[in-house]
């Protein structure tokens, strides 16, 4: 599975983006989904993860939880991730991952996902 992340940009704080990650090579039907973001200086963290289709919905880490969405589109072999109300601290690079292996729960540990995107950076000023 390949996937290209894309969306990022410059934004003001309180404004939104939306992020996309296509798939290719292999349908993500089956697939877990995950977000996650890497700050300057700072760990790789969990944003959010939709199930394979068919799975156990969407998880959202803490912090973009009532902010953040993520969808999937199947037929686009396509991930969003909706954000709104962004801030300072939601700044950093955002990289799409998946994850084959079907679970009942949603992985949050990104040791989990086997494929990852390039990541595309989001950047929000004050």
């Amino acid at each position: 599975v390949q996937l290209q992340a894309s969306g990022g940009g410059l934004v003001q704080a309180g404004g939104s983006l939306r992020l996309s990650c296509a798939a290719s090579g292999r349908n993500i039907t089956d697939h877990t989904m995950g977000w996650f973001r890497q700050a300057p200086g700072k760990e790789r963290e969990f944003v959010a993860a939709i199930s394979w289709t068919g799975g156990s919905g969407t998880l959202y880490a803490e912090s973009v939880k009532g902010r953040f969405t993520i969808s999937r589109d199947n037929a686009k072999n396509t991930v969003y991730l909706e954000m709104n109300s962004l801030s300072v601290e939601d700044t950093a690079v955002y990289y799409c991952a998946a994850d084959p292996t079907i679970l009942r729960r949603i992985p949050t540990s990104g040791h989990e996902y086997d494929y990852w995107g390039q990541g595309t950076l989001v950047t929000v000023s004050s």
